[in-house]
């Protein structure tokens, strides 16, 4: 008998094998776990699922009227993916993140026509702190042409705002699940640019692109700029228990997410750069989006006065970031703390093979959040919070930090296709199946 999951449903099946009247039940709780182990059996019932969240039951022997299966998926095989912009820093980072990654196996990798024909080793200057990681090494790097990758189901985009555009289009349009770092799609209206402990419920969105756009199976999902997920993840548990009618931030922003080479050694060094090119408009227009309500088949912005100004400075890696808050409901900084200490983690509680054991974090050291010694926190998927106090023109001030090429990038647009993943959303091309292992 087929099945169809959902986040939450009922499993029924003929009280004797063949029979097609008088059914058992078996009721699925919301976080079911989904293991890739062979001939399981739940209570004697055997439960064969597969990636798409259909299943087939068989009777092995007497079963109660209902039991209740904990689950976690685990695709079988693995997705396979494409990683675009290779080279770049971002694309580096999604090759570094990707490896062994339980859901995912890169099978692809593109870049310019500069580099197309190349092996990655000879192509790219690897500039991250691990090896360059050998699956990837002796892969031939292919033009960014979607007829070139007919074989993924998921593209990452590390590509540049100058090509991004049309190339992501492109690929959305012949099936692919493209998850972007570019700025290209960000404030489409139907185009969420999401991260999921802020903002979850905008994946919404996908369907209503696909009808609008044509697209079958293919859509976008942008990520944030680096510098507003951090702000905006950091801020979510205040946010959500106080409100916030204006925020002024300023930021200290690592060298990296200027991506590679960068700045020139003489700018940079024993200097501070106040100005980078479009990012205080992005912080100001993308967190009212992000922290915008999802109304049918748009978003609604916030109603959040935002005045950014942003600065580069000789850091590698990490933004920095300090924040003046009017609150809609006055609180104390002990409050403040109280709301970042109690914010669920989202995205452990969804069981993303990437997510970090808090999505927020507050800490009481008088001198934190500092990069040398946070960024790292969570694996880079974690936004620390610290220095809350009060301010004397505002409400509330404080000191974030987040890794701008982990959460506020490359990670995030991984841990992104993950949460798209455990809900069913993205197509795969090779299907076998899994199992459900039961736990009473």
């Amino acid at each position: 008998m087929s099945l169809a999951f959902t986040n939450s449903c009922t499993l029924t099946r003929p009280r004797s094998f063949g029979q097609k009247e008088a059914c058992k039940k078996l009721n699925i709780s919301n976080n079911t776990s989904l293991l890739a182990t062979p001939n399981s059996f739940v209570n004697g019932m055997r439960v064969c699922v597969d990636i798409r969240w259909i299943g087939t039951a068989g009777r092995s022997k007497q079963l109660p009227s209902s039991s209740k299966l904990q689950m976690s998926f685990s695709p079988n095989p693995r997705y396979k993916v494409a990683v675009l912009g290779c080279t770049g820093s971002v694309g580096q980072r999604f090759i570094q993140l990707l490896e062994d990654h339980p859901w995912f196996e890169v099978v692809a990798i593109g870049a310019s026509s500069r580099s197309a024909g190349q092996k990655y080793s000879q192509a790219c200057r690897w500039k991250q702190s691990t090896p360059l990681p050998n699956y990837v090494k002796n892969m031939e790097i292919r033009e960014c042409k979607a007829s070139q990758f007919p074989d993924v189901d998921i593209v990452f985009s590390g590509l540049s705002n100058e090509v991004a555009g049309d190339i992501e289009e492109e690929f959305a349009a012949a099936g692919k699940a493209v998850f972007s770092n570019a700025k290209n799609h960000r404030m489409d209206p139907d185009v969420p640019i999401l991260i999921p402990a802020v903002n979850a419920n905008h994946i919404g969105l996908i369907d209503y692109q696909r009808q609008r756009r044509g697209w079958d199976k293919g859509f976008i999902v942008t990520n944030a700029n680096c510098s507003t997920t951090a702000m905006c993840l950091g801020l979510k548990p205040i946010l959500d228990r106080f409100g916030i009618e204006a925020l002024i931030v300023t930021t200290m922003q690592a060298i990296s997410g200027a991506g590679y080479p960068g700045l020139p050694s003489m700018d940079i060094i024993d200097n501070v750069v106040p100005f980078i090119g479009g990012e205080e408009p992005k912080m100001e227009s993308e967190s009212l989006k992000i922290f915008g309500q999802l109304e049918m088949e748009k978003i609604v912005p916030a109603s959040i006065q935002v005045s950014a100004m942003c600065n580069r400075v000789h850091v590698l890696d990490g933004h920095t970031e300090c924040v003046s808050l009017k609150l809609k409901t006055r609180a104390t900084p002990d409050e403040v703390i109280h709301s970042i200490d109690h914010f669920p983690s989202f995205t452990r509680s969804l069981k993303l093979p990437s997510s970090p054991e808090r999505d927020v974090v507050y800490t009481d050291w008088i001198d934190r959040p500092q990069p040398r010694l946070d960024r790292h926190t969570g694996n880079g998927f974690t936004v620390t919070v610290g220095r809350v106090r009060e301010c004397s023109v505002l409400d509330i001030k404080l000191v974030l930090f987040g890794h701008n090429t982990v959460v506020g990038a490359a990670g995030g647009s991984v841990i992104n296709a993950e949460l798209c993943v455990s809900k069913g959303i993205i197509a795969q091309k090779a299907k076998e199946s899994a199992y459900a292992v039961s736990h009473k």
